[in-house]
This record gives C-alpha cells, structure tokens and sequence, in this order.
C-alpha cells in the first residue's frame, strides 16, 4: 500500500491510499466511503481485492479525515465539493490504468454521490453495498425512531455551536464539516433524497449515468431498507440496475449490517465475507451506446 495526496482544487488536497496487487491488473477499483467513515476502515477489504488482482484506491474527503487540514470548523465543503474530491480519485485512477475497467465500490453514501459526476463515462460500474435513500422515512425501524431528535434538535444545535457538527464525542456518524451535515440534512428530510432537495440539474446528473448499478442490501442492516436501497436506485433512471437483497446465512456470517463487509481486521476474515456477486460482477464490461442513451453488458474474460 502506498500513500499518496492528490490535488483537487485550489489549496484542496485529498489523501489516497492505493493497493496494488502483486501482478497484472484486472481492473481498478475506487472505493468511495460511507459518511464519517475514515479510508483506513476499508484498508483490509482493499487488500484483499488487490490479492484478488484489482488496482484498489481509497481515500478520504476533504474535511475529513486524513485529507482534513486544520480546525474542521474552518473546512468550507459540502456534498458536491466530496463529489468533485470523488471525481478527481476516479480520474487519477483511470489514467493509472487507462486499458482496464475501472468500477466504484460505494459503501452508503459512496454509492450517493457517483449520481452526481459531471463525467460519469470515467466509470464501467458501480457495485452499491449498504447504500439507499437516506431519506429518513425509509430508514431502518429503530433509527427512524431516533432520527427526529437528530435532525431537528441535536444537528442545528451542535452545529451552531461548534462551527462543525461533533460526531465523535456524540457517538453519531463522526466529525463533519459543517457544510457537509447541513446539506445532508436537508437531502434526508426531502422524499426524494439528493434530487428533491437540489432540483432538476441533480436529476440530470443522475441520468446521466450509463454504467450498471448492482446494489446490495443486507437483510440485517440497522440503518437502511430495501424501500431505501430501491429508493436510491431508481434515481439513477438511465442505468441498467439491479438490487440483490443479501442474508448473513447467504455468505456463512453471523452479522453483516450496515458495516460488516469491510469490519474484518485482516484479509483472511475479508475473504469469507465476499459475496459470490461481487466476485462475478466485475468479469463484465459495460459498452457503451450513446444514440439512445442505453448500455448493456459484454462478457470479457477475467485474467
């Protein structure tokens, strides 16, 4: 694993961590992280991918973790900002390995914000794991019930009087930029997610997107719904899409949740929470056909 920093905008760095596998690539893999989750949480699963053969990435958003530069109460980031940061990870890895496929791995909110790339033809797939709607309607029945008090008391609050929601010392998602939380409130209090509380040139975006979408909800999962996980899928309404609920029985574990995939301290316990999906899904390229704005899969030979 090597670390690297990659500049986005003006003075706005972010930090990478980039697996390499120890032969030839398949194809590169970016994950892209659940919000308030650091990269270093998904180090051991990107190790593993990279001994299955792909060129991995992580990294963390700007404000956030080790891209963060300073106090966090003087980040100005939001939503589209972590897009760009996204974009621009995507573009480095494609031009790392230009010959190859390149898919996203978005955990939660990393399977969000590819809806909002100003240049999704970069990308060949994306494999949603643990991601929906965070509208909090469709949120998991135990959630919901807290989720009042969240958004309407403790985030304006704390954020007002930090200059930056705390989510650590609350023991809620993590540390966020100010910017970041107050946008992803408005997005959660809307029906319609992202694309009601932004308007038209969001859904746009959303439309835009040709790649596959192979979402993956856990039957367990204490955050989010199949109805959220459908929610958010169909936003993406020009893409060839599929939703696959997962049990833990399905892949011999006790719990996956909201968080399992990646939880494994090493890459042996990685391994033994894969998902016969994700091991078939990447052997299959995405061509595109622009003249009707459709794509379709064509089967290639995985090395």
């Amino acid at each position: 694993m090597t670390k690297q920093t990659l500049r986005v905008d003006e003075g706005v760095s972010v930090a990478l961590c980039v697996f390499e596998p120890e032969g030839a690539a398949r194809a590169s893999v970016v994950i892209g992280g659940a919000m308030g989750v650091r990269q270093d949480y998904y180090a051991s699963f990107a190790q593993w991918l990279a001994q299955q053969g792909f060129r991995v990435t992580t990294f963390d958003y700007r404000g956030h973790g080790d891209s963060l530069v300073g106090p966090m109460r003087e980040v100005r980031a939001d939503l589209f900002d972590w897009a760009r940061d996204y974009e621009a990870v995507i573009a480095a890895a494609r031009a790392a390995l230009p010959e190859q496929p390149l898919y996203l791995l978005g955990h939660s909110l990393g399977a969000q914000l590819p809806g909002l790339l100003r240049n999704p033809g970069q990308v060949d797939g994306l494999l949603s794991v643990a991601a929906g709607s965070g509208y909090w309607r469709d949120n998991a029945p135990r959630l919901k019930r807290m989720v009042p008090y969240f958004w309407w008391v403790l985030v304006p609050l704390a954020t007002r009087l930090c200059g930056y929601f705390p989510g650590r010392k609350l023991r809620k998602v993590g540390d966020l930029p100010a910017g970041v939380i107050l946008q992803w409130r408005r997005w959660c209090l809307n029906p319609t997610y992202s694309v009601g509380a932004e308007g038209p040139e969001v859904a746009q975006r959303y439309g835009a997107v040709r790649f596959p979408v192979l979402a993956l909800s856990m039957s367990d999962d204490e955050l989010m719904t199949l109805r959220g996980t459908q929610a958010l899928v169909n936003l993406y309404s020009n893409a060839p899409t599929r939703v696959e609920r997962i049990a833990p029985q399905d892949v011999k574990a006790l719990r996956i949740g909201h968080f399992g995939f990646s939880a494994s301290s090493s890459a042996k316990a990685c391994g033994r929470v894969r998902w016969p999906t994700w091991r078939r899904w990447p052997a299959r390229r995405r061509s595109h056909r622009h003249d009707g704005g459709t794509a379709h899969f064509t089967a290639h030979s995985a090395p």
